[in-house]
């Protein structure tokens, strides 16, 4: 059996149009992810860890902002409980979303501008590079995934924006 040209053309596009509808992502997705980082970021400003891991997988893996590699949950509320009682005690955290993609229904990245404010006048450790402002600017990339209707935070890479680069200022 011989296809049209005209018949591929439209069999490639239905497929093509198919696959991003599939894709395409419920408003209740968007405002779950939304929601997650907002609980992020208040759970930050209160220096409460078991809140700020709530999402994290019990497989999940992060990088911190000096390239500290760990694997799992435990790993991750005891190094967040360790700095919110240390150099990020009393700081302030904001998170802005720059990008929220869906590369399948069940999975998410999400990158945020996270800028964190507060920090004491001396003690800073010297691998910490503040702004000009005082602010500590870096780019926190999230991939989540959708399981049993829950989205939980699998990987997490945070990585300081050095001074001088470019980064929008808040409005």
């Amino acid at each position: 059996m011989k296809i049209s040209q005209f018949t591929k053309i439209t069999l490639i596009f239905s497929m093509a149009f198919t696959t991003t509808v599939l894709y395409a992502q419920s408003k209740s997705d968007t405002l779950a992810i939304q929601t997650i980082i907002q609980d992020e970021t208040s759970a930050w400003n209160k220096g409460d860890a078991i809140a700020y891991s709530k999402q994290f997988a019990q497989d999940g893996t992060f990088t911190n902002i000096v390239g500290m590699f760990y694997t799992g949950h435990k790993a991750f509320l005891y190094r967040h409980d360790e700095i919110f009682k240390g150099m990020f005690n009393k700081t302030t955290s904001t998170q802005k979303i720059v990008s929220l993609r869906f590369v399948r229904p069940d999975v998410a990245i999400v990158e945020t501008l996270c800028r964190v404010t507060g920090f004491p006048a001396t003690g800073l450790p010297a691998r910490i590079q503040l702004d000009a402002k005082g602010r500590l600017t870096t780019r926190l990339l999230q991939v989540l995934e959708k399981s049993a209707g829950n989205w939980q935070i699998v990987s997490y890479h945070n990585v300081d924006v050095k001074p001088g680069a470019p980064v929008p200022e808040d409005q």
